[in-house]
């Protein structure tokens, strides 16, 4: 961790498309950043355990995972297979490979995926009964699930379920104590009355993730921080509300295809912009209790 740090600052190796694990590993470190949220698809797929016994030795601890077949349905990064038990079976799996090499308690990100025929009640009762399933799971290898709402443009595309709100009374009847929630700036800054929204969730938030947001033009296409226009220290604020002290992750998608995409260009420098950016936002987010006492 950084020196005198208050906070936890993570990357998910979604934000350096482009490198490969090892210079993930490598470049984060090299810029001081506390956590990884490993992508199961730039592991070797014949044996983990070499490349994620590097993550310690890089200083590096695990903040995340996001496993490459990680929700119900198909979504916009995996499209195979496509009956809902299967998927299921491929996060399992990538529970049992990545747990033995991963701190207890590590969250496992899932999200829906498209409701087939626009069939959303059918993906929420789906996921109640397959969500449960997996978060028993989970729990017996010290792992956790942590659910994803997406932003509604991904309605399509990516998920059946939108706002934190929704998120929130799907964990509540999920109703397991390894299944959480993974908030999303990018995704949950929409949702109507979010600060309030936020202090419900309380402890079942088990990762925070930021970036900002420009009217995307594909489903892949969030900006830096502090070039949007969402308000990530309110964000902030109300999460530190809650108790939460886990890492904050920068998750950044940015299609090769867009004309300025992040992934083509510097990503060292994008990645100490917002560190940078993060650490304001930090300061500018302190709970008024927090403030008072230090008054």
């Amino acid at each position: 961790m950084r020196p005198n740090a208050s906070y936890v600052f993570g990357v998910s190796e979604f934000s350096t498309w482009p490198w490969s694990f090892e210079r993930d590993l490598r470049q984060y470190a090299g810029h001081g950043v506390d956590a990884i949220e490993i992508c199961e698809f730039k592991l070797n797929r014949d044996d983990y355990a070499p490349q994620l016994e590097q993550v310690t030795n890089s200083g590096l601890t695990m903040s995340s995972v996001q496993a490459t077949v990680h929700s119900l349905f198909p979504d916009s990064l995996a499209a195979e297979p496509t009956a809902p038990p299967d998927r299921v079976r491929h996060i399992k799996t990538a529970i049992e490979r990545i747990a033995p090499h991963a701190p207890a308690g590590t969250p496992f990100v899932v999200i829906t995926g498209a409701a087939p025929g626009g069939d959303a009640r059918h993906v929420y009762e789906t996921a109640l009964t397959e969500f449960a399933e997996l978060a028993a799971f989970a729990a017996r290898h010290a792992m956790r699930i942590a659910y994803e709402p997406l932003h509604p443009v991904l309605f399509n595309t990516d998920t059946a379920l939108w706002g934190l709100d929704q998120a929130l009374e799907l964990v509540r009847e999920v109703d397991h104590a390894a299944f959480g929630l993974c908030v999303d700036s990018w995704n949950i800054f929409q949702t109507p009355d979010l600060e309030n929204v936020i202090r419900r969730c309380a402890d079942r938030i088990f990762l925070v993730q930021v970036s900002d947001w420009c009217r995307p033009r594909s489903g892949a296409d969030r900006v830096s921080l502090g070039d949007g226009a969402i308000d990530n220290a309110a964000i902030v604020k109300a999460v530190r509300e809650t108790g939460y002290s886990g890492p904050y992750v920068l998750e950044i998608f940015s299609g090769e295809s867009l004309p300025d995409s992040i992934w083509r260009g510097d990503l060292d420098a994008m990645l100490q912009k917002n560190m940078d950016a993060f650490s304001r936002i930090w300061q500018n987010s302190e709970p008024a209790a927090a403030a008072e006492c230090r008054d």
